[in-house]
């Protein structure tokens, strides 16, 4: 067995800024871009045709909204911007730690999460105190897929070095982390199962 973990809202939580698009045309400003007045407009289309399930980085998608207005900026300048402006307050929610020992007890152990923003599933497990804790860290956009899609469980199972069907899912959106069970592993909800009581729920047969 191995056991992964999606990261917001199961083993952390974090202040996410009110308005995304606001955040990141202030940090664009002050890498001298010049954000056209309608950006917020922009942020809120579609620029990016990616396949069904893939993640569009979300620095890719600022230049695009960006270029859609007629403004040019780097790659560089919009990666930093982003990185800026996503840069929460994160709480490592109570018995985080106590269920990923409970988890490493059976078997490898992993992240899972749906993130589009560069670094910051790496800040937040520093500042959660929990960098050191897992094998493998999979976020959707280092690896390129958002759960459901079955090929982003897929991966982690891949760094865990089981079959996915071996992988026991630990999330709270059945709507995201459920789709373990269409790759064949197994989902664990939060919602209904807490983490404090983990190390039950990986006990019962799948």
């Amino acid at each position: 067995m191995a056991v992964s973990f999606d990261l917001f809202g199961t083993l952390v939580e974090a202040d996410r800024p009110a308005d995304p698009a606001a955040a990141i045309a202030t940090e664009l400003r002050d890498r001298g871009v010049d954000v056209p007045s309608e950006f917020g407009d922009a942020y809120r289309e579609r620029h990016v045709d990616a396949p069904a399930g893939a993640e569009v980085p979300l620095p890719a998608h600022v230049s695009a909204a960006l270029a859609s207005r007629g403004v040019e900026a780097s790659d560089n300048a919009a990666r930093r911007a982003v990185v800026a402006a996503f840069d929460p307050e994160i709480r490592r929610r109570p018995g985080a730690a106590e269920a990923v020992a409970t988890a490493r007890d059976r078997g490898p152990v992993g992240v899972c999460s749906n993130c589009s923003v560069p670094e910051l599933a790496r800040r937040a497990l520093i500042r959660a105190d929990l960098r050191d804790a897992f094998d493998c860290v999979v976020t959707s956009v280092a690896c390129g897929w958002r759960k459901p899609d079955v090929r982003a469980f897929e991966t982690v199972a891949r760094r865990l070095d089981v079959p996915v069907e071996r992988l026991v899912h630990v999330g709270d959106d059945p709507a995201t982390d459920g789709g373990v069970a269409e790759a064949g592993g197994r989902f664990v909800d939060v919602g209904e199962t807490p983490l404090s009581a983990l190390g039950t729920a990986l006990e019962r047969p799948s």
